[in-house]
């Protein structure tokens, strides 16, 4: 009889964290503050976000029992499964999103990714005009395709 080593699966603790209990705190105060500054609630999604997030990962919220072929047993405590505010969830979104996009978007072909970094000042600018920031783009653009052109002239052929 062979002894089955299941891979030990160790919960998170969301409530141990720095986030979460900066969100617990301080919640309810930053949604009061916020209706007396705009004379106005949150939109409800917003505040769901958070208050689902209260949820995420914490047993007495639910939990799946699982089985291992040998027979132990664990749970695993519900996600909230947004977007949002939670930083697993989030993470978890990310990564399905980008695996998606790798195997079922993009070409089998060799990708390169171009990054325009530009000065904090400026960023300002670009936030608040759409048209400049067009232009800026067409500039990195235009910039990338004369180098590209002009390695290709000098990149040895297989």
């Amino acid at each position: 009889m062979s002894l089955c080593v299941p891979k030990v699966y160790k919960r998170r603790n969301p409530e141990n964290t720095l986030l979460y209990q900066i969100v617990q705190n301080y919640l309810e105060d930053w949604l009061a503050n916020y209706y007396i500054k705009n004379n106005e609630r949150l939109p409800g999604y917003v505040e769901n976000e958070y208050r689902d997030y209260f949820k995420c990962g914490i047993l007495c919220h639910g939990f799946a029992r699982a089985r291992c072929d040998c027979g132990t047993d664990f749970i695993i405590a519900f996600s909230c499964k947004r977007r949002g505010v939670c930083p697993s969830c989030n993470t978890k979104h990310m990564i399905a999103t980008a695996t998606h996009i790798v195997s079922e978007v993009l070409p089998k072909l060799p990708v390169r990714q171009w990054v325009l970094s530009v000065p904090k000042w400026i960023r300002y600018y670009l936030a608040r005009d759409s048209s400049l920031a067009s232009k800026v783009l067409r500039i990195f653009i235009d910039e990338i395709q004369e180098q590209l052109k002009t390695l290709s002239g000098k990149i040895p052929t297989t």
